[in-house]
């Protein structure tokens, strides 16, 4: 059928895009950055684990994989996932956020439930975060990635949702 639409002009259908398995994706818009240019040395010196962070330019947090959610913070500003493959993920938008008691954040998935790679998270206005003084730096750690012994970064690049971030395997 594919054929004879394109032959005879009719529509054709979007490519699916293929996931690949152990892999995450950028959860947000912007500029990728080792973990370790966060200005938090919690963040900065792996003490939560590995992992990256994205200069978002885009107020949108998407899951970077298909998972689960695992825990969701009553102050909107970081969302907790376990994947498919075993990893803990802790997404924590901005520094010191948690300050703002959840205001400028909206939260749009609860605990349990089941997320598919690309879905929305969470949303947030990024120039009111910034005009109250807090960095909305947004790092994404693998809190049990010592169970990951082979974890690679792709960093120092503008990314979107579909770009692999971090790949790990056991």
């Amino acid at each position: 059928m594919g054929f004879f639409n394109k032959l005879f002009g009719g529509k054709s259908e979007p490519a699916k895009e293929v996931v690949k398995d152990n892999a995450l994706y950028a959860h947000m818009v912007g500029k990728c950055v080792p973990v370790s240019e966060v200005p938090d040395p919690t963040f900065s010196e792996e003490l939560l684990g590995k992992g990256i962070a994205v200069q978002p330019t885009v107020g949108k947090v998407y899951a970077p994989c298909d998972c689960t959610v695992a825990m969701t913070f009553d102050t909107k500003h970081a969302v907790s996932l376990e994947t498919n493959f075993g990893a803990e993920i802790l997404i924590h938008v901005g520094l010191e956020t948690v300050n703002l008691n959840g205001e400028h954040f909206t939260l749009h998935v609860a605990q349990g439930d089941k997320v598919k790679k690309g879905q929305l998270l969470l949303e947030m206005d990024l120039d009111a975060i910034k005009a109250k003084g807090y960095k909305t730096i947004t790092p994404m750690v693998v809190c049990n990635s010592v169970d990951f012994p082979n974890f690679t970064t792709d960093v120092n690049k503008d990314v979107t949702n579909s770009d692999i971030v971090i790949e790990l395997s056991k």
